[in-house]
C-alpha cells in the first residue's frame, strides 16, 4: 500500500515537471526569447556591476541626504500600514463567517476588500497621480489602500481559525456582540494580526521604494535620480542602504513575532 502511494506521488511529481517544462518552453518559444544569448550576457553584467556599480568615498558625502529620504518612505510606509490595519480590522469583523452581522454586509465588506486587494499598490500610484501629483501623499494612499485590501483579507481568515470556538461559547452564555468583539475575537486574536501587520510593514518598505520611482518621493525617486544621471556610485550606495534598512526591519520583526507567537 505504501509502495503504491509512493509511486504515486512519484509519477505526479514528474508528470508536474513535465508539464512546468512544456510551458516554459512555449513561453519561451511566444515571446521569441534566446536563452543562449540572455546566459551569454550574465557575465558582461557581473562586470559591468563590479566596474561601476559600488560606493565610493564621494558618495559616503551624500549619505545623509540618502538617510533622510529613507527615514521618510521608512515613515509612510508604517503610518500607511498601521492605519489601513484599523480599518482592515473593522472590515474584518464585519465580513468573517465568525463574527458577521448579516450575510449582506458581510458580502459587502469581503467584495471591498476583494476590490482593494486586487489592484496592485503601482496601479494604486498611477491612478492617485492624477488627483494628488508626484508627492508623499500619492504614495502614501496608494500603500494604504494595498494594505488595507491584504490585511482584511489576512484578518478575516485569522478571526475565522481562531476565534470560532470561543464565539459560539460566549454565544451561549448570552453575551452581547461588542463584548464577544472584544472579549474574546481580538485578544485571541492579537498575536496573529500584530504577525500580519509587521509582514505588511515589510512589504511595503520594499513596495515604497518602487512607489517612489513613480511618486517623485522617498528613497526610490532618490536611486532613480543618481541611476538616470549616471552617477552609479552614489545610486549603488542607496541600494546597499535600502538593503540593510529591509534586514534591519526583518530581524526586529523576527524577534518580535518570536515573543507574541
Amino acid at each position: 500500500m505504501q509502495a503504491d502511494i509512493f509511486a504515486k506521488k512519484k509519477r505526479n511529481t514528474l508528470v508536474f515537471l513535465v508539464l512546468l517544462g512544456a510551458v516554459t518552453v512555449l513561453a519561451m518559444v511566444i515571446t521569441e526569447y534566446n536563452a543562449v544569448k540572455g546566459l551569454a550576457s550574465v557575465p558582461k553584467a557581473v562586470q559591468w556591476g563590479l566596474s561601476n556599480f559600488y560606493p565610493t568615498a564621494e558618495s559616503l558625502e551624500k549619505l545623509p541626504a540618502i538617510l533622510s529620504k529613507l527615514q521618510e518612505t521608512l515613515l509612510v510606509s508604517v503610518a500607511a500600514t498601521t492605519v489601513a490595519s484599523v480599518f482592515a480590522l473593522l472590515f474584518a469583523v464585519l465580513g468573517s463567517n465568525t463574527t458577521k452581522v448579516n450575510r449582506f454586509f458581510g458580502g459587502i465588506t469581503r467584495g471591498i476588500a476583494a476590490v482593494f486587494r486586487n489592484i496592485d499598490v503601482a496601479a494604486w500610484a498611477l491612478i492617485l497621480l492624477f488627483s494628488f501629483g508626484q508627492s508623499s501623499l500619492t504614495g502614501y494612499f496608494a500603500l494604504f489602500f494595498g494594505s488595507f485590501g491584504f490585511l482584511t483579507r489576512a484578518f478575516t481568515e485569522t478571526i475565522d481559525e481562531v476565534s470560532g470556538g470561543a464565539v459560539e461559547a460566549l454565544k451561549a452564555t448570552g453575551a452581547g456582540y461588542l463584548s464577544i468583539i472584544f472579549q474574546s475575537v481580538i485578544p485571541s486574536s492579537i498575536p496573529q494580526l500584530i504577525s500580519w501587520i509587521l509582514f505588511m510593514i515589510e512589504t511595503n518598505i520594499r513596495s515604497a521604494t518602487l512607489i517612489g520611482l513613480l511618486t517623485g518621493s522617498g528613497i526610490g525617486f532618490t536611486f532613480n535620480l543618481y541611476y538616470k544621471s549616471l552617477n552609479y556610485d552614489t545610486a549603488s550606495l542607496v541600494v546597499v542602504v535600502i538593503i540593510a534598512a529591509i534586514l534591519c526591519i526583518e530581524y526586529i520583526s523576527n524577534h518580535v513575532r518570536r515573543v507574541i507567537l
